[in-house]
């Protein structure tokens, strides 16, 4: 669980809107020191944990720029299937990774 690590801007079926805690957060202070980035895996955990998603199995990800500290990101979410499901994250208007995923 990602307790304290972001607060929900906007949410519906489409898209989520988050904004990051600042950098004394123990994710940051863990990854890195003195270089503070969201992990790829918490990138894709945020969102299964906001959409109450159990994972089965993630198809394909790609990380493209970092994720820093008080950072807004927008989730844009495509149900491809029941089970399976497109995200790709925006800040600054710009795609920073993309990942789909199958659920349980």
């Amino acid at each position: 669980m990602t307790n304290n690590l972001y607060t929900i801007l906007l949410s519906d079926e489409n898209i989520v809107k988050i904004q990051l805690t600042n950098k004394e957060h123990p994710i940051f202070k863990a990854h890195f020191p003195n270089n503070p980035i969201l992990p790829g895996f918490l990138q894709i955990d945020i969102i299964a944990e906001i959409l109450c998603d159990k994972l089965k199995k993630i198809n394909r990800c790609k990380f493209i720029a970092h994720i820093l500290p008080n950072d807004i990101i927008d989730y844009q979410i495509t149900v491809k299937d029941t089970n399976k499901k497109q995200i790709k994250i925006i800040k600054n208007n710009k795609k920073i990774s993309e990942f789909t995923y199958e659920t349980i």
